[in-house]
């Protein structure tokens, strides 16, 4: 009975999904929270609903420092929105809903989900929470245990996208590699992988979050098997130092790490692997960080982010003595992106010459193309190796006209940081 707008202007109420994964996180949901009520206090809005995971951590903080929120859900509670909705308009009292308690409340959206953003990709939620309880992270006592989505929803809500124009499916989870052991008793992401694959529209699939210890013979030979499914693979690491990642609670140490990337790139010679790096981390010497460094230089991964260590209460390492100061974490940080930086550049002038199959994102407008683009349309798209708002994009000069979501072959004729530049095969 409600109409979903993304025009802020024209609506009556606004859902914030909250983070507070890190401290950034945080403040950005709380500094949008603070910009919706000033609008309500304006006039020009009626009601404010918290949602997420902020909203799940700190329920009553948020009711009690931000009072112009009128309800707070919590992280599984997003079909009952339209119930709350109605209860504010019934101008009953106001009622936080019922949070994260209940774990067999778990819905998959199907043909119902309704997508926020209109596009030819769309990421696809696999499974939720984690079991690994690493000592940093606060999205067990967030998301709950491992929870798996059963294979027929997620396939009855890929056929729904690939019908509305999605030809990417992007899948997410805290852990994909664990898909199915929960309900199946085994790892299932690659037969998940094969059914996903058979979905007439579905041209790419792109793997997000696998950790290293879970990456097995099954998933290996599902890459070797299955084109559609991108060469591509998000792996965090976190750390390379041993005494880090024991700190870190982390269930690999670093031979393990190195020799897993080893057989991967045997295994699956054109694999691109992307993973994310702490630093700063409680107890982190100039050896560890410097160890790090190394690793980088040395195994020349593909894609790496590289996140400064965020103190969360209530988590063991926000407990743990001899904690890095700021100044020293963001010199830490700043050493190793430029560090990896010299990789992804060294690897763009190598790429000159080579062709690549590139998905068409959109195209750029008259007063955002190159000063030395000699073709008369240029497009923004991501090759096999890009994953969407995190990697970089590759820029294509073309005589003829591209629909978001095309894919077409490019030649590589350069780069600029950490985007390559290409054009059109099909004009020649």
């Amino acid at each position: 009975g409600y109409e979903i707008t993304d025009d802020e202007s024209q609506a009556d109420a606004v859902v914030i999904n909250t983070c507070c994964f890190i401290h950034d996180a945080k403040k950005e949901s709380i500094e949008t929270l603070l910009e919706y009520a000033a609008m309500k206090n304006e006039g020009r809005l009626k009601y404010i609903i918290a949602a997420g995971c902020l909203a799940q951590r700190y329920k009553d903080e948020i009711l009690k420092e931000i009072p112009e929120t009128d309800a707070v859900i919590g992280t599984n509670a997003c079909g009952e929105i339209a119930d709350v909705l109605k209860s504010l308009e019934n101008k009953k009292d106001r009622e936080i809903r019922r949070l994260f308690t209940d774990e067999e409340g778990l819905k998959q959206p199907g043909k119902n989900r309704i997508r926020s953003g209109i596009g030819h990709y769309s990421y696809l939620k696999i499974a939720e929470g984690c079991d690994k309880r690493c000592t940093y992270c606060v999205i067990p006592s967030i998301r709950g245990t491992y929870r798996s989505f059963p294979k027929e929803d997620l396939i009855e809500e890929a056929r729904m996208l690939a019908d509305n124009g999605v030809n990417e499916l992007i899948l997410v989870a805290q852990e994909t590699s664990l898909y199915g052991t929960d309900i199946y008793g085994h790892k299932a992401i690659g037969e998940l992988i094969d059914e996903l694959c058979a979905i007439d529209g579905i041209e790419w699939i792109r793997l997000m979050y696998c950790y290293p210890e879970e990456i097995g013979d099954e998933l290996i030979d599902t890459f070797k098997r299955q084109p559609k499914l991108c060469r591509y693979i998000d792996m965090p690491i976190q750390h390379i130092s041993d005494d880090i990642l024991k700190r870190m609670g982390r269930r690999t140490n670093g031979k393990q790490i190195r020799n897993i990337i080893k057989r991967l790139r045997k295994e699956l010679p054109d694999i691109v692997i992307r993973t994310s790096l702490i630093t700063g981390f409680p107890g982190e010497t100039e050896e560890d960080h410097q160890e790090l460094l190394d690793f980088i230089r040395d195994t020349k991964l593909d894609r790496v982010g590289v996140f400064t260590y965020s103190r969360e209460e209530n988590t063991p390492a926000a407990k743990m003595k001899d904690q890095i100061k700021a100044p020293v974490k963001k010199k830490r940080r700043k050493e190793l992106m430029l560090a990896q930086q010299e990789v992804v550049f060294s690897r763009n002038r190598d790429l000159a010459g080579s062709k690549l199959m590139v998905m068409i994102d959109g195209m750029l407008g008259d007063d955002e193309r190159p000063l030395d683009a000699e073709y008369q349309y240029v497009y923004v798209g991501r090759s096999y190796m890009d994953a969407p708002d995190i990697d970089g994009s590759v820029f294509v000069e073309s005589n003829r006209m591209l629909m978001s979501g095309t894919l077409t072959e490019v030649t590589v004729r350069g780069y600029n940081g950490y985007d390559l530049i290409g054009y059109d095969n099909t004009d020649f």
